[in-house]
C-alpha cells in the first residue's frame, strides 16, 4: 500500500498525497515500544516519489492506473506508460521447436466463472445486539453491535491518530461481519448495479474484493439498499474503529502484542500470498464476531479525511465536508507488515481512485 512514515533519522512513514496516496509499507514501531517521535511527511515530490517507490516492481496494471491518475504530468508518468504497456502487451508464442515441425501456442488458461450470488430474499429481522442480521440472500451478513463508549486513536502513535478520545455510539448499527466479497460484488454488476472491475483468473468467489475505489463502494450500498430496503451505507470512521476493535482496549484487537495467526498480512505468519488476499473469514473473528477488520484489504468508510482528531465529533456520526474528495481507508492490507495491524491505524486516498489493496464492509442503522 502507498503509506510512508518518517521517523527521525529514519526516512519511512504514512504521506497522504492529495489524490492516490503513496508512501512504501515501513515498520513502524508498535505502541508498547519506546520510539522516536513518528510524523508525517508533507513534500508534495516526497508524496510521488513514495507513490512511485510503492508501485515500482509491481506486476498489476492498476498500480499504474493510479499512479497516472493522481500524477499525469508526473516525473515517472514515461516509464508508467511503459510499464502498463509491457503488462498489456498479449503473451508471445511459443518459439519454434528444432525438433519437428513448430510447437503450437501455448493454451491460455480460461478464467474461472465467477459464481453469482443467489437471488434475493425478503428482509430478515434484526436481531438483539451481536446477533447476525441477513436483510436478503445477496446481502453481506451483517453482525448487530450495541450502544456504548470507547476510546478512539492512538495518543503514542502517528500524529493523524491523535488525540485519542472518547466517542459514544448512541445509536445501535450493524456492519458486515466480512469484507464484501467477488461474489457480492458480482451480483451487483450482474444486476448493473455496479461497475464490472478485471479479476484475475486466479480470483476466488470467496475472496474480499478489491481495486475499488470510494465511488464504487457508494454504488454497491445504494444498489444494496434497492434490493433489501434497508438503509445501507458504509460505516462511519469511528462506527468501524469500534466495531475493529471488538470491544478491547489493547492495541490490537487480540492484545498488546503482536500475534501471528489473528490476521493476514506479510509478518502474520503463514500460509500467506504476497499476490492476492486470503478468503473472507479465513482468520479468527474479533470478540464482537467480526473477521479481518486487521489486513486482508484496506476499507474504505464514510467520513472525509482529517489530518488528525482535533475537533473530531463525540457521536460516532460521519465526519464529511463539502465537496471532499480525499476519503479515510482503515484496517492495513495484505501487503502491509505486523505494525499497520495496529486497531487505530488510519490513511487517506482520492475517493475515485482504484487501488489492488482497497475493499470496503458495509454498514446500516438498526432501527
Amino acid at each position: 500500500m502507498w503509506h510512508e512514515r518518517l521517523v527521525v533519522f529514519v526516512l519511512a512513514g504514512p504521506a497522504f498525497a492529495c489524490c492516490a496516496l503513496a508512501a512504501a509499507p515501513a515498520d513502524r514501531p508498535a505502541p508498547d515500544m519506546q520510539a522516536p517521535g513518528i510524523v508525517p511527511r508533507a513534500s508534495p515530490e516526497q508524496f510521488e516519489l513514495a507513490f512511485w517507490n510503492s508501485i515500482k516492481d509491481s506486476p498489476h496494471a492498476s498500480d499504474y492506473e493510479a499512479y497516472l491518475k493522481a500524477y499525469p504530468k508526473g516525473r515517472f508518468a514515461a516509464l508508467a506508460q511503459a510499464r502498463l504497456a509491457r503488462l498489456r502487451a498479449p503473451p508471445p508464442l511459443a518459439t519454434q521447436s528444432h525438433a519437428t515441425g513448430s510447437a503450437p501456442p501455448a493454451a491460455k488458461t480460461p478464467p474461472k466463472p465467477v459464481a453469482p450470488a443467489p437471488a434475493p430474499a425478503s428482509p430478515a429481522t434484526a436481531p438483539r445486539n451481536g446477533g447476525e442480521i441477513r436483510d436478503c440472500q445477496s446481502c453481506p451478513a451483517l453482525v448487530a453491535l450495541p450502544t456504548a463508549s470507547f476510546t478512539m486513536g492512538n495518543n503514542t502513535s502517528d500524529p493523524s491518530e491523535r488525540p485519542a478520545h472518547k466517542v459514544t455510539i448512541g445509536a445501535p448499527f450493524a456492519i458486515g461481519k466480512f469484507e464484501v466479497t467477488v461474489q457480492q460484488w458480482t451480483a451487483c454488476v450482474t444486476a448493473n448495479g455496479c461497475p464490472r472491475v478485471p479479476l484475475s483468473p486466479e480470483t476466488s468467489a470467496s475472496a474480499p474484493m478489491r481495486d475499488l475505489s470510494w465511488d464504487d463502494a457508494q454504488q454497491y450500498v445504494k444498489w444494496l439498499g434497492m434490493i433489501s430496503g434497508q438503509p445501507y451505507r458504509l460505516p462511519t470512521e469511528a462506527e468501524w474503529e469500534f466495531a475493529a476493535r471488538g470491544g478491547a482496549a489493547t492495541p490490537y484487537w487480540w492484545g498488546a502484542q503482536m500475534a501471528q495467526g489473528k490476521a493476514n498480512c506479510k509478518d502474520c505468519g503463514q500460509p500467506w500470498n504476497s499476490e492476492r488476499p486470503a478468503n473472507a473469514g479465513s482468520y479468527p473473528p474479533n470478540g464482537y464476531g467480526i473477521h479481518d477488520t486487521s489486513g486482508s484489504v484496506w476499507e474504505w468508510v464514510a467520513d472525509c479525511w482529517h489530518n488528525n482528531y482535533k475537533d473530531a465529533p463525540a457521536d460516532a456520526r460521519t465526519w464529511d465536508e463539502p465537496g471532499c474528495r480525499v476519503r479515510v481507508i482503515r484496517g492495513g492490507s495484505w501487503r502491509e507488515g505486523a505494525a499497520y495491524m495496529v486497531t487505530s491505524t488510519r490513511f487517506r486516498y482520492d475517493a475515485s481512485v482504484r487501488q489492488s489493496q482497497n475493499g470496503f464492509r458495509v454498514a446500516r442503522s438498526i432501527k
